[in-house]
């Protein structure tokens, strides 16, 4: 199949052969060929780390993102295929001992979510502070934590074409229901949004919504161009089918639907954002991946760029650089460099702050105005978004330079603060006031805010 879709006095769609999706997960690590090269010891040590966290890979990225020469330093193979360190020492012993001694399957998913129960699946209150009401009943698969956004979590949209292996949000995908959000009440999403003004914006993540059919998408988002949604300006749409799967927007049986979609959208007067995970430059050298990115750009939506700095992927300051360059040539905006965040393999792929910010700084030099735009080192914790902004000295301290993003509460935005100095500390619960303060000027309304929704 061949997929065209007509935009009056734009170039030509260029054409492209339908590929089939073959998925893999850990059921088929020894049918992925290619792996079967590896060490023996690497190859179990993937069957015990895949117990526990997500596994999750296509042929489209192991035949065409992975550098099969450069393994096991090809930040692509880090991003997908499980690694020993994602598992602190203690819980990778006591998988691979279970695994040893032939335990059955119910033995193995009971030690796994022992484990993953001590791997802070929902971090930064999402599952205590951001669970919104309507008409006094808990909306599953809604999050409201900051007053403008909402997002939600589609039923349909809560699995990914592959996985990350640094992922927050792992816990969506190991097959337990008490650690899932997800929703397929379009109806209670669309009674929540009327009832609250203040919202003016919608953001469909996951998982990833761009595995769903767009018949489904249509379902969530048609509604919201009726009067009583003028208030919703922006629909923003989180996704890793850019890097993962962007036939998905180009080949797919429903993709023409999809573009067409999100032109629509465009011409009704929304703003539609696409936000886009990526981590590395490698994502975005194919020519499918630049004919999706293509294709989305000519119906008016506009693409973000964001990903967490993460150790053994990007690292290095001259791959985001390269990253961000290519992304603006591409008409892609660069928005953010997260944090890893205080969940899963973070003690494999955690860096201390300061080194983040050493990075962010040394690839922010290398580009122009135009990829500027990317800020952070960002931490998304339970008070909100917070930026570190600089390493500096006063009064002869030597501390980090931070400010809110955003915030539980709008007031704390833009609010500079200052934390001492640490060559270690890798989150925000680790850093301690700074100028003979005893708190942070938010804490005591945070945990005023914490303790309400206790």
């Amino acid at each position: 199949m061949n997929s065209v879709v007509q935009f009056p006095n734009r170039i030509p769609t260029v054409e492209f052969e339908e590929r089939r999706f073959q998925v893999y997960t850990a059921k088929h690590l020894d049918k992925i060929d290619v792996i079967q090269q590896l060490p023996e010891d690497t190859l179990f040590e993937m069957k015990v780390v895949s117990s526990v966290l997500p596994f999750r890979v296509n042929e489209y990225v192991i035949n065409e993102l992975i550098n099969w020469d450069n393994i096991p330093n090809d930040p692509i193979y880090q991003l997908v295929f499980p690694q020993r360190d994602m598992l602190r020492p203690e819980h990778y012993d006591r998988m691979a001992e279970t695994i040893r001694e032939g335990a059955d399957k119910q033995t193995i998913n009971a030690v796994a979510k022992e484990i993953r129960e001590e791997l802070n699946p929902h971090p930064a209150g999402q599952m205590q502070m951001n669970m919104p009401e309507l008409d006094g009943e808990v909306l599953d698969g809604v999050q409201h934590k900051y007053r403008e956004t909402v997002l939600f979590f589609p039923s349909q949209g809560q699995t990914c074409h592959s996985y990350c292996t640094f992922c927050f949000r792992w816990a969506q995908f190991v097959g337990d229901k008490d650690l899932k959000m997800a929703s397929t009440d379009a109806e209670k999403l669309h009674g929540y949004l009327q009832q609250h003004t203040e919202i003016s914006d919608l953001l469909l993540t996951g998982g990833d919504p761009m595995v769903m059919k767009t018949k489904h998408l249509v379902q969530y988002l048609e509604p919201l161009l009726e009067p009583e949604f003028d208030h919703i300006r922006t629909i923003r749409i989180g996704t890793k089918a850019l890097t993962f799967w962007p036939y998905r927007f180009v080949t797919d049986k429903d993709a023409d639907e999809l573009i067409e979609l999100f032109a629509r959208l465009v011409e009704k007067g929304k703003h539609v954002a696409i936000m886009a995970h990526y981590n590395h430059w490698q994502e975005i050298t194919t020519e499918i991946a630049e004919e999706a990115i293509r294709r989305i750009r000519f119906t008016g939506a506009e693409i973000r760029a964001q990903g967490p700095i993460i150790k053994h992927v990007n690292d290095d300051a001259d791959a985001w650089a390269r990253m961000w360059q290519k992304q603006v040539e591409l008409g892609i905006i660069p928005y953010y460099m997260f944090v890893e965040r205080d969940t899963g393999a973070k003690n494999h792929f955690e860096l201390p702050l300061a080194r983040a910010y050493d990075i962010y700084r040394d690839a922010i030099k290398q580009v122009s105005g135009l990829a500027r735009t990317a800020r952070g080192p960002s931490m998304s914790a339970g008070p909100g978004k917070v930026e570190i902004q600089g390493i500096t000295e006063i009064k002869g301290e030597k501390v980090f330079v931070l400010r809110f993003l955003q915030g539980r509460n709008p007031d704390w935005v833009q609010r500079p603060f200052f934390a001492k100095y640490s060559d270690t500390a890798t989150w925000l619960h680790e850093l301690e006031p700074a100028l003979g303060e005893e708190k942070f000027f938010f804490e005591d309304e945070y945990e005023q805010m914490r303790r309400g929704n206790g």
